[in-house]
């Protein structure tokens, strides 16, 4: 196992990835190539609470199917990895927070992805909640907070889009990926290869950001990633293209 594990933003892609044999190859390959965690410490676009909050310790029998209008058999898929109540005193060590604790299951943001990165379910996994009511710089100093756990085996995970406007896409209208996700996407990759910090100002320093965002929490959790990773590490890009012509699929690794 390596001495320090990555730092992760997963695109989670849309619940029908479950079943997509061609797209989930893609994320089989990249969790293949990764070291072996002790744990994955996660934070959701889908799961946002007024502050920091820890979901499910014990092992994860009880989903969350937080979708609508999907075929029955997707409700009925499990993940049971275990938990990782250990992990619990560490973040709150880190972060020097008393951060409460609840039953919550992982969300498909969590699971969706993992089933074909870690497929056997065998890693345990603390999901918290994403803090609604962190500015970016904050979300960015949560990472850098929680960045020594990577040298204890664990591995941090922001899950989110990063680009999501879930109406153009949904309504079908493109047969092309348009100019305004195409500038969103090469801004991402240009900033995170020189001058992250204009990611506190995403909204007003990217090209059509609130296209391409309507609401933010599908990008923020990048911020916990970036945060995460030291100054000296180099994004990569194990997954990229687009899904519906409007969702991109960029995922980061650092490390």
């Amino acid at each position: 196992m390596s001495d320090v594990m990555p730092s992760l933003f997963v695109s989670h892609g849309n619940p029908m990835l479950a079943f997509d044999n061609e797209s989930a190859q893609e994320y089989k390959n990249w969790g293949g190539s990764l070291p072996i965690p002790n744990a994955l410490l996660i934070f959701s676009a889908h799961w946002e609470e007024p502050g920091l909050v820890f979901g499910e310790t014990d092992r994860h029998e009880s989903l969350v199917y937080d979708f609508y209008g999907f075929p029955d058999k997707l409700y009925r898929l499990q993940y049971p990895a275990p938990g990782a109540e250990w992990l619990v005193d560490d973040v709150r060590r880190v972060v020097n927070e008393g951060i409460p604790q609840s039953k919550r299951g992982l969300d498909h943001g969590v699971w969706i992805p993992l089933l074909h990165m870690w497929p056997d379910a065998n890693v345990p996994i603390l999901q918290v909640s994403l803090p609604s009511d962190y500015s970016n710089q904050q979300l960015y100093e949560l990472g850098k907070k929680l960045a020594p756990l990577r040298q204890q085996g664990v591995m941090i995970i922001g899950a989110g889009t990063l680009s999501h406007n879930l109406r153009e896409g949904l309504s079908r209208r493109y047969t092309e990926t348009p100019d305004w996700v195409l500038s969103f996407d090469r801004w991402i990759k240009q900033t995170l290869s020189a001058g992250r910090e204009q990611l506190f100002d995403w909204e007003n320093n990217a090209p059509d950001a609130l296209q391409n965002h309507p609401t933010p929490e599908h990008f923020r959790p990048l911020l916990i990633t970036v945060g995460a990773a030291a100054e000296n590490e180099t994004a990569e890009y194990p997954l990229s293209g687009f899904d519906m012509a409007v969702f991109s699929k960029r995922s980061v690794q650092f490390g």
